[in-house]
């Protein structure tokens, strides 16, 4: 008969969600490896959120040209 399995502890609880949320397991080689996941803010990628809501003065002082339209296209 196989051997039951125990249910986990508060502490192993949260450390496992704490551990998924700061982790993400891909796969490299056919192996699976935990690597750091990409700081997010409000669930989007950091450069998406600069891209939607960064305003052109801020923007310039910053060196980020690239993200800056121009709005007064014909």
């Amino acid at each position: 008969m196989a051997k039951r399995k125990r249910k986990l502890t508060a502490a192993e609880k949260a450390g496992k969600k704490r551990r998924q949320k700061e982790y993400m397991t891909i796969f490299i080689n056919g192996k699976q490896k935990r690597v750091k996941r990409l700081p997010t803010i409000d669930g989007m990628d950091v450069d998406e959120f600069i891209r939607r809501n960064a305003d052109p003065i801020w923007l310039h002082p910053n060196e980020m040209w690239e993200y800056m339209t121009d709005d007064e296209e014909p």
